[in-house]
């Protein structure tokens, strides 16, 4: 059930695809903000670098559950 959503077609790709790369964007976004604020350019306040990494450890669990799904086939 689960690997069928994993494997919905959406603009020719899979699901699990999209969030893999939403979850390599969230990392990515999740370090420059606090490289920034360890630089000292506060662009984006501090505060949000733990919300932002709650929201990617989310989105990863999210992702490596879709992978789990297809390669278990539950």
């Amino acid at each position: 059930m689960i690997s069928k959503i994993a494997l919905t077609l959406f603009l020719g790709f899979p699901l699990v695809m999209y969030s893999g790369i939403l979850t390599f964007l969230m990392i990515l976004f999740t370090a420059t903000v606090g490289l920034l604020n360890f630089k000292g350019i506060f662009i984006i306040p501090f505060k949000w670098h733990p919300k932002l990494a709650v929201i990617t450890i989310i989105i990863a669990m999210i992702h490596a559950f879709f992978g789990l799904s297809i390669l278990f086939n539950f």
